[in-house]
């Protein structure tokens, strides 16, 4: 596809009401004379949001092109869930809380755009990072001819002088706290935080305690345990001790009771999809404990067959996510088999939470497959005859006699 060499009439900006995204807003009023609506989405990263409105009608936003949703439940029913019936990690460890979010906001813009009738959508991400990828195959995916901007790749601002140096020509308010280097970046949303950049940037030095915002370490948590039970309906939590509560409600309780025992930290090098490896800490309290209670419900309801499947399955699961191929095909695909996997996934998990540990103690599901009438080292009264075990080792074992036959044989020779 050709970049297009005439000025886009009207572009769809996803905006923060940050620093960077009012340069970007600016950039884009200045650089092709066009107007721009502006998309601000709260995914439950916990900043105020009416600020970005009154900062885009300053900077000439039309009051009607100025766009900010609570997307809060759609982000946790529509993506996070879906994601979690599947016990998606990526590199076995990353839980892709920024990941997940992308496709939400991508389908906005694209939404958003149509509406309004605009040629353009335009991000904030950088050229050395995943998400240029995760918005742009959205944006693609789901509106093929859409032009993309992507200022950090076309403009030419030499590094944060040549920005600040913009803004303050362009009347657009600079903090003092914005006018050195950061010392790290934040991402945040109702699943996680994710922080990398300066000060996080040496992976053999530990993470600072002022870089954690969600979570207490675990020393200080508290010297008590507490126990919880989460409820399951379908592969889904619906309850914490049987308060039933919306997706993001629940979410929302899971942080809280996460971030207070110090459960959640992760501090991992991993490897971006555009090639290189990058230092992140990640701080997600409730999605480390759902994880644990989903897989929980699934060891009493999920049969041995569907359950080795599903782990088979998950790292290409999550690898599509992590890469932004959430709106590819192969990835509702593998939805469709996860989520068939989830019609027994129903009842309750009992948890203990402890000093960064999510502990599981108790498991139960009217749809158990675990029959205690059977495993009994007890008299088990005819439910299994042991005797049987001796006709299914042998049958097991016949190729490797043969193999270890013909190994002597060969040996011999």
């Amino acid at each position: 596809m050709a970049t297009p060499t005439t000025p886009p009439k009207k572009v769809v900006l996803a905006y923060s009401g940050g620093l960077d995204t009012s340069i970007i807003l600016k950039w884009l009023q200045t650089e092709f004379g066009c107007e721009v609506v502006t998309f601000t989405a709260d995914l439950g990263q916990g900043e105020e949001l009416e600020p970005a409105r009154a900062k885009a009608l300053k900077m000439g936003i039309k009051p009607e092109n100025i766009f900010i949703e609570d997307l809060r439940e759609d982000f946790v029913r529509d993506y996070v869930f879906p994601m979690f019936r599947a016990n998606a990690v990526y590199e076995g460890v990353y839980l892709l809380g920024t990941s997940i979010a992308r496709p939400l906001i991508a389908k906005r813009q694209i939404e958003i755009a149509q509406a309004v009738g605009a040629d353009a959508v335009c991000h904030g991400a950088t050229g050395k990072g995943n998400d240029q990828v995760r918005f742009e195959l959205g944006y693609y995916a789901l509106q093929p001819d859409i032009r993309v901007i992507a200022p950090w790749r076309d403009w030419n601002f030499k590094g944060r002088a040549d920005l600040i140096a913009f803004a303050e020509e362009h009347g657009i308010p600079v903090a003092p706290d914005k006018r050195g280097e950061a010392p790290f970046s934040v991402d945040a949303n109702l699943l996680h935080t994710s922080s990398e950049g300066k000060a996080l940037e040496d992976p053999a030095v530990e993470t600072p305690d002022f870089v954690y915002q969600r979570t207490v370490s675990p020393e200080e948590a508290p010297d008590t345990p507490e126990y919880i039970t989460i409820q399951f309906e379908k592969g889904d939590p619906v309850a914490i001790n049987n308060e039933a509560m919306s997706p993001a409600t629940l979410l929302t309780k899971l942080n809280e009771l996460g971030g207070k025992h110090g459960i959640g930290r992760l501090d991992l090098l991993e490897n971006r999809f555009v090639g290189m490896k990058s230092r992140g800490m990640y701080e997600t309290p409730g999605g480390t404990i759902l994880l644990a209670a989903h897989r929980g419900i699934e060891q009493a309801a999920l049969d041995k067959g569907a359950a080795h499947l599903k782990d088979e399955l998950m790292p290409k699961y999550a690898e599509l996510i992590y890469n932004g191929f959430w709106w590819s095909p192969e990835r509702e695909m593998l939805q469709a088999a996860i989520d068939a996997s989830q019609r027994y996934v129903t009842g309750e998990v009992r948890l203990k939470l402890y000093k960064g540990n999510t502990i599981l103690v108790g498991r139960s599901s009217p749809y158990s497959l675990y029959s205690e009438k059977i495993v009994t080292f007890e008299d088990d009264r005819g439910a299994y005859d042991q005797k049987d075990a001796e006709g299914f080792i042998k049958l097991n074992a016949l190729r490797l006699r043969l193999l270890a036959g013909r190994d002597k044989e060969a040996g011999r020779n």
